[in-house]
């Protein structure tokens, strides 16, 4: 049974595109840039600690405010990137600057970490697969980390970060006693495992073609190479820039990051340099598949024309005997001769076996 291939957002290998009302306006505008993928925007918040939980969903920002000045870790998650009032409201309300919200709202921005007064932004793309259509979603994820609070920004409604909810609603103990830090580490690493995963299914299509390569390939491999490097550049477009960042992430020295937490955040740049390192293996084992292509199709393509050359060799002094004794000349030698028709046939054989024995013994087929 032929494996579904992977399908890739429309044009998912554009470079950053800058529109003409971008040209000139100020870094910490609030403007939008991207493709609006929600049509609201969603608030929902998680207030714990090791002893108390509390969720729910919000109708205002200004319900989130409060949370602020508490001792207890809270998680902001927003949905929808698309209102600049919105983000004009979380920068006032929570002593934000405006260039944060304005590096959220870029969803093209390059993967980064940056620290501020009060806070740490971090972004990254988000790789999801599609079980029942196969289809890869990216989504640029930012988290704003501070004291007691993380806020993260998602392009749309999602449920990849179930787990780590689960972890909090399940109070178990490591998430629950720590801080906004641990919190942060476990939403990028949920994001990173995603890399590994859609990686691996994708070096499975891989691998299997590497076995029907060697036995039988066919004119469709190359289609199917191709197929398999457009999706692994696709994937690597997105994982090189976030090993950039987790480097930088872990050598970021920040009070908002414990030291406790520290071990985490270099669990995660392993993680991403496994990514890293799986993704150039996937390309290289590419480029040796469509070698050993083009070597067996050339290896087949010489056989073919050695078999047709010593074919061509052998009829050669056949042709030439045959045409000598076809001529239209009434005086040939032998060609009166009783037994010359029999002569000529034994001539041709002798000559055929001769060639034959000859190209044998010199291993030419």
């Amino acid at each position: 049974m032929k494996t579904p291939k992977i399908s890739l957002p429309h044009n998912p290998f554009n470079f950053i595109k800058k529109q003409k009302q971008e040209i000139g306006m100020s870094p910490d505008a609030l403007y939008f840039r991207g493709v609006r993928k929600s049509e609201n925007i969603l608030l929902n918040i998680i207030d714990f600690d090791s002893e108390a939980l509390e969720e729910k969903s919000l109708q205002n920002i200004a319900e989130a405010f409060p949370y602020s000045k508490k001792e207890t870790v809270t998680w902001l998650n927003v949905d929808g990137l698309h209102d600049a009032d919105l983000m004009k409201n979380i920068s006032d309300g929570f002593e934000l600057e405006q260039l944060i919200l304005s590096t959220v709202m870029d969803t093209q921005a390059r993967p980064t970490v940056q620290e501020f007064d009060n806070c740490v932004l971090v972004s990254i793309k988000m790789l999801q697969q599609d079980p029942d259509t196969n289809r890869i979603s990216v989504e640029n994820l930012s988290l704003i980390l501070t004291e007691s609070m993380l806020i993260s920004f998602q392009e749309k409604k999602g449920d990849v970060f179930d787990p780590v909810r689960e972890r909090i609603r399940k109070n178990r103990k490591r998430i629950r006693s720590s801080g906004t830090d641990y919190l942060a580490f476990a939403l990028l690493d949920i994001v990173i495992d995603n890399y590994i995963y859609i990686l691996g299914i994708l070096g499975e299509k891989i691998e299997a073609l590497e076995e029907s390569l060697l036995v039988n390939p066919k004119k469709d491999v190359i289609e199917e190479i191709n197929t398999y490097k457009r999706e692994l550049n696709f994937i690597r477009k997105n994982i090189k820039p976030a090993r950039e960042m987790i480097l930088s992430l872990t050598k970021l020295d920040s009070e908002l990051i414990d030291d406790d937490n520290e071990i985490h955040f270099r669990e995660l740049q392993d993680n991403i340099n496994q990514a890293n390192d799986t993704s150039d293996s996937y390309r290289e084992m590419l480029s040796d598949q469509l070698n050993i292509y083009h070597t067996t199709i050339s290896s087949k393509l010489n056989d073919i024309m050695k078999f047709l050359t010593i074919f061509s060799v052998i009829f050669i002094p056949l042709t030439f005997i045959a045409g000598i004794y076809g001529t239209n000349f009434d005086v040939v030698p032998e060609l009166h001769y009783e037994y010359s028709y029999y002569i000529m046939w034994g001539v041709m054989i002798i000559v055929a076996v001769g060639m034959l024995i000859y190209f044998k013994k010199k291993d030419w087929f």
